[in-house]
């Protein structure tokens, strides 16, 4: 299944930001099938829509555990021009989570900076947060990014792990994303930053 929708975030009177088109791929042979709801899609497009503050065009998949697949769509989102691609699911150590994989064969250069900071954020909530696989790629001018399956567990790697008090206790990973792609050529991105604060260097920041 696979669709493409535009989210409007409002912006004020005196600001124009970038547009930014970003592929959201969901992947579960269960989910795919009918067999259950897929939760992927609705939490990435909810988490992306709050925390930036660009126009997004979202171009979004929900596919099954298919290796072959899983490249196949991977670089049909860069194709797109997708400057972002997020995946949810198959990251794990069973014998069909092949979305590590499927991702590394497309890519150009690896960035394995988000892999360790996911699992450590995550580690912060379970153990068994060292048994996932999750990887980042740069393919072209597009970051590409395996993300967990769970929900709270995508809402927690992007925006990071707080205290009780609402003290950081691990930093997200989507703070560092902007800078990212704006080594790569891609759009500006402008985060929300009460939910996360994007960091750049002076000599990078718009006035």
């Amino acid at each position: 299944m696979t669709n493409a929708t535009q989210d409007n975030n409002a912006t004020p009177a005196h600001r124009v930001y970038d547009p930014v088109k970003i592929g959201i791929v969901s992947i579960s042979d269960r989910a795919s099938s009918g067999g259950y709801e897929d939760k992927g899609l609705p939490a990435l497009k909810d988490w992306l829509s709050r925390a930036l503050l660009n126009p997004i065009a979202f171009d979004a998949h929900l596919i099954p555990d298919e290796k072959p697949l899983i490249s196949q769509t991977l670089l049909a989102c860069v194709h797109a021009g997708c400057s972002l691609v997020l995946t949810t699911g198959g990251t794990g150590p069973a014998l069909r989570d092949v979305t590590p994989e499927a991702t590394l064969a497309i890519a150009d250069k690896e960035m394995p900076g988000f892999g360790e900071q996911m699992r450590q954020i995550s580690l912060n909530f379970v153990p068994t947060a060292i048994l996932s696989r999750q990887v980042a790629v740069i393919r072209g001018r597009s970051l590409i990014i395996n993300l967990p399956g769970q929900p709270k567990s995508i809402q927690e790697t992007l925006e990071g792990a707080r205290r009780a008090d609402g003290s950081v206790l691990a930093a997200g990973i989507f703070a560092a994303v902007p800078y990212c792609i704006d080594l790569i050529g891609g759009p500006y991105l402008e985060t929300n930053t009460d939910l996360c604060d994007a960091f750049r260097p002076k000599s990078a920041r718009r006035a």
